[in-house]
């Protein structure tokens, strides 16, 4: 019996995580926007994401207890940096260049097929069918909020932007899966700081152009404002909690809250008066929703009890 409250505080636990880092995402596309390209360019905003994200992992770990990470896991931490984190960021950031917020969130959603498609066919995993009919019905929803949110023909730099997104959604996804198993063996400061130190290196050839940003060449505090959030929470706190989540409830339930990311995303349009909501977006966010809990159940009834 205690073994079973304990499976469900997990999960509960879990999922309060991974909604937290999801709420961060989401409003961070519509902050982001607000930065490119008036402030900062698509590379600026991931030089200053990426090392300001490893500079706060390494003063976090000064104050916090770490483990020493085993060799074997380096490479896997090392790809997880190069092609998880720092590609991830570097195509997401260019998408919001030059696609709508609210098109790159949507297209946010695709991970969990990806962490889906990559267990079955590299880890043989073994999905029950709630957890592909939940998967589906999310996905249903998130087409439901693209249809809305199209209007007229889009331009090429909207379908280049549109493009890039899906890529970077892949490289989320491979972080996901190639970080699940040191996720759940290490503390998150332990890995994650050497996730983002490796994720740098890489970015030290956008460096270059970083001094010409125009955040660096204006008295508003707006820009700043916006910069200190995705620092702090996007980049930080989100990937900190991804980590105690994946350990706790999987990498497979973890991707599928990116499902409520255009969600969170249409919310913070509307307050930042970015965009308006319509009564058939509503109608998405509930269809998104109840996929989640789909896949919810099926996660719980796979549990010991």
């Amino acid at each position: 019996m205690s073994q079973s409250n304990s499976s469900i505080g997990h999960l509960i636990k879990g999922n309060l995580f991974i909604l937290l880092s999801t709420i961060f995402f989401g409003v961070n596309i519509p902050v982001v926007k607000i930065l490119i390209p008036e402030w900062m360019s698509a590379v600026d905003v991931t030089v200053f994401r990426l090392g300001g994200g490893c500079v706060l992992m390494w003063i976090a770990s000064v104050f916090i207890k770490t483990e020493r990470i085993e060799r074997h896991d380096y490479l896997r931490i090392f790809l997880g940096g190069a092609v998880g984190l720092f590609l991830f960021m570097y195509l997401f950031n260019i998408a919001l260049r030059y696609a709508d917020p609210i098109d790159v969130s949507i297209i946010m959603t695709f991970p969990p097929i990806f962490v889906l498609i990559i267990g079955v066919v590299f880890q043989h995993h073994r999905t029950s069918w709630l957890e592909v009919l939940g998967v589906i019905v999310a996905f249903v929803g998130a087409f439901l909020v693209i249809v809305t949110q199209h209007h007229g023909e889009k331009g090429s730099d909207n379908i280049l932007g549109d493009l890039l997104a899906l890529a970077s959604t892949i490289c989320y996804a491979f972080y996901l899966v190639i970080l699940e198993g040191p996720m759940k063996r290490y503390r998150p400061v332990s890995m994650l700081r050497w996730v983002f130190l490796l994720a740098c290196i890489p970015m030290l050839f956008l460096v270059g152009h970083l001094p010409e940003a125009g955040i660096f060449h204006t008295k508003s505090w707006e820009p700043w404002l916006c910069i200190a959030f995705v620092l702090l929470c996007p980049t930080f706190l989100a990937y900190f909690l991804i980590n105690p989540a994946e350990k706790l409830i999987g990498s497979e339930l973890v991707s599928m809250y990116q499902y409520l990311v255009p969600v969170v995303a249409m919310i913070a349009s509307v307050i930042m008066h970015v965009a308006g909501i319509k009564f058939i977006q509503v109608v998405a966010m509930v269809v998104i929703i109840i996929g989640m809990l789909m896949v919810n159940k099926a996660k719980r009834s796979q549990k010991p009890s």
